[in-house]
This record gives structure tokens, C-alpha cells and sequence, in this order.
């Protein structure tokens, strides 16, 4: 089930990156994440209420709440430098380099998480790297 989730994820992610990039013409980068933000938010608190999944707010650890809240400032920060770049430079170059953060989310896994990092990772790492540099040079 997690495959067809990581999968259905991507498809999103694309969609999000072509409509992005048509809804953000003539439009302040900053002013589009905030809309695209309330989306979000509204989207995520229903399905909390959907799934009857407000109780647990009272169970989360402050070492959890920390850690989410710093989440969200980087989601944030990744957001909205992604719409100024997508508004100023192509969706076919801005979306390769932004999908760096596999490689990135690896590294950190393995310094931070202590996540195993196989000759297949670091091999998939590479390949990513410079499919991202064929396709933005």
C-alpha cells in the first residue's frame, strides 16, 4: 500500500508543478504559496475531522510538536523559495533540481537517522545527481 501511496504522491507533486506554474502567471510568488497554503490547511484539517483524528492532538509528545512545527517552517521556506524560482525559470528545470532534495533527504537520513546508506543508494544518488544536471543544462 505504501508504493501505491509514494506513487500517487509523484502524480500529485507533477500535477502540482504544471498547474503551479500556469496559476502562478502574473501573479506575487509569495501571495500563491499563502492560497496554495490555505488549500492545504483546509484540506489536511478535514480529513483530521474526516478520520476522527482531532483527539489525538492532546497525546503529542512536545518533542513531537517540536519537531513538526520545524517541519512546517521548512515546508514552508522549500514552498515559497519553489514558486519564486518556478515563477521566474522553466517547470522543466525547476522540478529537477527542486527533486534534489532525494538525494539530500538521503544524506541527512544516514548523518541524522543513522538510516543505512547502501552502494545501491549512493549509486541511485549519483544517477539522480546527473540526470538533474543532463536535464537543466
Amino acid at each position: 500500500m505504501w508504493f501505491i501511496l509514494a506513487l500517487l504522491s509523484a502524480v500529485f507533486a507533477a500535477l502540482t508543478s504544471i498547474l503551479a506554474k500556469v496559476g502562478i502567471e502574473g501573479v506575487n510568488s509569495n501571495l500563491a504559496t499563502a492560497i496554495r497554503t490555505v488549500v492545504v490547511v483546509v484540506m489536511a484539517w478535514g480529513m483530521v475531522f474526516l478520520t476522527n483524528a482531532q483527539n489525538g492532538i492532546a497525546e503529542i509528545s512536545k518533542r513531537s510538536w517540536l519537531f513538526l512545527v520545524l517541519s512546517g517552517v521548512a515546508t514552508g521556506a522549500s514552498w515559497l523559495c519553489y514558486y519564486k524560482a518556478l515563477q521566474s525559470g522553466d517547470a522543466s528545470k525547476v522540478v529537477p533540481i527542486d527533486k534534489l532534495s532525494v538525494v539530500i533527504t538521503l544524506f541527512l537520513a544516514f548523518v541524522f537517522l543513522h538510516e543505512q546508506f547502501t552502494t545501491k543508494s549512493l549509486i541511485g544518488c549519483i544517477l539522480i545527481a546527473i540526470g538533474t544536471m543532463v536535464m537543466v543544462l
